[in-house]
């Protein structure tokens, strides 16, 4: 999630869950961004509109199911360490998926529209399908993994740090998160590990992981003094395992990069400028009724442009220019 996993449901700097059909309507409150996860970075990377939408606008956004999956997935991975080793077996982890569901389901009534026909009624069968799949992804874990010889120290772990120094004003950059589960070796070697319930991506696409993973091996360098000794993404769709040992130049490189995304994010906050950037991805965007792209009207900016960028101030509902791969 966020951490946890990046098909999981957002995190409270993420988006809401959707309302009403209807035009987007200016959100009450609207704050400043007061820190960076991995996922919203990502956003920014991907779409600095995008990242306005979600962190700023907070528009809604319908709920998928593959998403939701994840999300009940990585609380059977996290429950099922509450047993003691040798009863941390496959069928007592299959067995954790119905009641794992029930109870985000409780927490978020509204997912329960990802199981209902046309007409309203409860798609039982649908909702079966889903919850047999999520049981696949668990019981292809135990083939990667033996948590019978694992003892994590820790598991959805919060963690959060600040890059001194970083910023406009120098005031300093919030960087957080959950990570899935971190291992400590008795040599106090660290590892940080991710379940990611989709497939492994081929090579040529892997930076979105490898920044998310990287990301919060810098972190807790920052909060325990010692740089983690391997990051490993665990993915159940294709049952691979991707390991990477991170070194210390390439940690100082992801700072230096997360200083400048925060310093573009802010001039972005100050001057009301947050251009689309098109790309395959925005066929899956639930933005594109108010993306200039698609020739939509983003809603009225409810912070204060206190900027300019490039000698001009942008007014708010403008169009906009696009901007360039960051």
């Amino acid at each position: 999630m966020g951490i946890a996993s990046e098909e999981n449901a957002a995190g409270a700097d993420g988006p809401v869950a959707r309302a009403p059909e209807g035009a987007a309507e200016r959100p009450s409150g609207a704050v400043r961004p007061a820190a960076l996860s991995p996922s919203r970075a990502g956003d920014f990377m991907q779409c600095p509109l995008l990242y306005r939408f979600r962190v700023i606008d907070k528009l809604p956004e319908k709920p998928s199911a593959a998403a939701t999956r994840g999300t009940v997935v990585h609380s059977v991975l996290e429950r099922l360490f509450d047993a003691p080793a040798a009863e941390r077996t496959a069928p007592r982890a299959k067995g954790l998926v119905p009641g794992e569901w029930e109870k985000l389901l409780a927490a978020r009534p509204q997912l329960a529209e990802l199981f209902r026909r046309e007409d309203g009624s409860h798609d039982g069968d649908r909702l079966a399908t889903w919850l047999a799949d999520a049981e696949r992804l668990v019981e292809r874990w135990f083939t990667l993994e033996d948590p019978t010889r694992l003892e994590p120290a820790d598991r959805e772990l919060y963690v959060e740090t600040v890059i001194e120094g970083a910023g406009g004003d120098g005031a300093g950059l919030t960087l957080r998160g959950f990570i899935d589960r971190v291992d400590v070796a008795p040599t106090g070697d660290i590892r940080i590990v991710d379940y990611k319930t989709g497939k492994a991506p081929a090579p040529q696409y892997r930076d979105g992981a490898l920044f998310q993973m990287t990301f919060y091996a810098l972190v807790m360098w920052r909060l325990r003094g010692r740089m983690p000794r391997r990051l490993q993404l665990v993915y159940l769709g294709s049952g691979d395992v991707l390991t990477y040992d991170p070194a210390e130049a390439e940690l100082l490189a992801v700072e230096r990069k997360l200083r400048a995304l925060w310093e573009a994010i802010e001039l972005a906050t100050d001057t009301g400028d947050w251009r689309p950037r098109p790309t395959k991805l925005c066929g899956w965007c639930d933005h594109q009724a108010v993306c200039p792209e698609f020739g939509g009207t983003p809603p009225p900016y409810p912070l204060p442009v206190v900027a300019q960028r490039a000698g001009q101030v942008t007014p708010a509902g403008a169009a906009q220019g696009r901007m360039d791969a960051v």
